[in-house]
């Protein structure tokens, strides 16, 4: 799954990355280390035929409005909450790094830790889209994912859908086939990623700073 991510990256940053050549609204964003559900991040989308940036509230509305914050990319389309939005709007979601907690035998708490790709980086998740469907009235997103690879495994049986740039198109045409669809949701190579464990810190929906990325022993941090 993905209960949390980080997006520090600046808007040109974003814009160059995306292609958004023409930014008629250009949102606030500020550096984030730990989106939590419910919160607003940064989504690009495609409207008219243009991409476009916007900050939307993570999760779609649920039983008594919990938040659908993951969808799954092999049930997606078979499930009412998510087939009208996997057919009309997907999305990408822009993150540096997301986080997993790991359950080990013999201790009470769970051990985070923060993913990324190998150098750091931005990232692309695959995500839906729903318009003013809850909280508020106010747009909301949700991330797709897919089976663990077999370097995050050990960590989580599930992980975020993560793009590469020459399928962003693909992802964001609305006359993308379901089948070619489906065979972008993958699990992302083992080979191209990077972890280490941070400090607790992190647990707090409310600490939102540098803090999050704190390795728990600097000597074996490895995302960038």
């Amino acid at each position: 799954m993905c209960g949390r991510f980080s997006l520090t990256q600046p808007l040109d940053s974003l814009a160059a990355f995306f292609e958004l050549y023409e930014l008629l609204q250009k949102p606030n964003l500020q550096p984030r280390w730990n989106i939590a559900p419910t919160q607003k991040s940064a989504v690009v989308r495609s409207q008219g035929g243009k991409r476009e940036i916007a900050l939307l509230r993570w999760g779609f509305a649920g039983p008594n409005n919990a938040p659908l914050i993951n969808a799954r990319s092999e049930t997606a389309t078979q499930k009412p909450t998510f087939s009208e939005a996997f057919a009309q709007r997907r999305c990408l979601i822009p993150a540096d790094s997301f986080y997993e907690w790991q359950v080990i035998e013999g201790q009470k708490t769970k051990q985070p830790w923060r993913i990324g790709l190998k150098g750091g980086g931005i990232m692309a998740f695959a995500g839906l889209w729903q318009p003013e469907a809850a909280f508020g009235n106010e747009d909301c997103f949700t991330i797709l994912t897919t089976a663990a690879n077999d370097y995050l495994a050990p960590l989580h049986e599930r992980m975020p859908v993560i793009l590469p740039r020459e399928q962003f198109g693909l992802w964001l045409d609305p006359a993308t086939p379901r089948p070619i669809l489906q065979r972008l949701m993958q699990s992302y190579p083992a080979e191209a990623m990077a972890r280490y464990r941070v400090t607790p810190v992190v647990n707090g929906v409310k600490v939102d700073g540098p803090e999050c990325f704190a390795p728990l022993n600097p000597a074996l941090k490895s995302v960038a």
